[in-house]
């Protein structure tokens, strides 16, 4: 169980790359589908053995919500908005990966500076957790394309799920279930913003809020 524990780990770092090195907003929306069924799961295998009725309604729900839902309301309005990839964003892509490195290689560094009590199976619970918030975090601030922002949310809330899942296994369901709305509500105000800019400004390119109309 623990070297299937490592087999997602390593699958999430690499989608983490795959959606900084991505220009195409299609395909970082699949990538981002598949790391939320990949964090969506990972109650389950973090468990091993003892899988409960809770926990494998839980990591049902969290799955079909990140590696479903989300990706369909994003891939709805992506449609709507005629957008095929992201152009020219703020930080470019070569520079994306070596940030996605150093964010791995910083987040390996912190997990050996603090002490945590990890619950999960796997040591590399932790680190891959900083290094999906970092990379949310960095897909927020250095792309123009609100989808891109939009899934840098998502990845960022990724990281902080199963930082929770490492330290404290056993969170109550309400909980859970109430961060899920939340991101939910999020991600559907978010797809209101995207449509409103779209009609504003004929494109969803966040940085021509910039330029007022009117």
């Amino acid at each position: 169980m623990t070297l299937l524990m490592d087999s997602i780990l390593v699958l999430l770092i690499i989608a983490g790359f795959l959606l900084l090195s991505s220009s195409r907003l299609s395909n970082c929306i699949k990538i981002g589908a598949f790391q939320g069924l990949m964090v969506g799961f990972l109650p389950i295998v973090a468990s091993g053995s003892g899988i409960t009725y809770r926990i494998a309604t839980i990591a049902l729900v969290i799955a079909g919500m990140k590696g479903f839902v989300f990706p369909y309301l994003l891939s709805q309005t992506l449609r709507e908005s005629n957008t095929i990839k992201e152009i020219k964003p703020y930080i470019g892509y070569t520079a994306s990966i070596f940030f996605g490195v150093l964010s791995l290689v910083a987040s390996f560094w912190l997990d050996s500076r603090l002490s945590f009590s990890v619950a999960a199976s796997s040591r590399l619970v932790i680190p891959v957790a900083f290094s999906m918030m970092m990379t949310g975090l960095f897909m927020i601030v250095a792309r123009k394309t609100a989808v891109n922002q939009v899934i840098g949310y998502l990845v960022m809330e990724n990281g902080i799920y199963s930082f929770g899942l490492a330290i404290v296994r056993d969170v109550p369901l309400l909980v859970e279930l109430g961060v899920l709305m939340d991101m939910f509500m999020a991600v559907f105000v978010m797809g209101i913003a995207i449509y409103r800019i779209n009609r504003e400004f004929d494109h969803i390119d966040s940085d021509q809020l910039n330029t007022l109309k009117g």
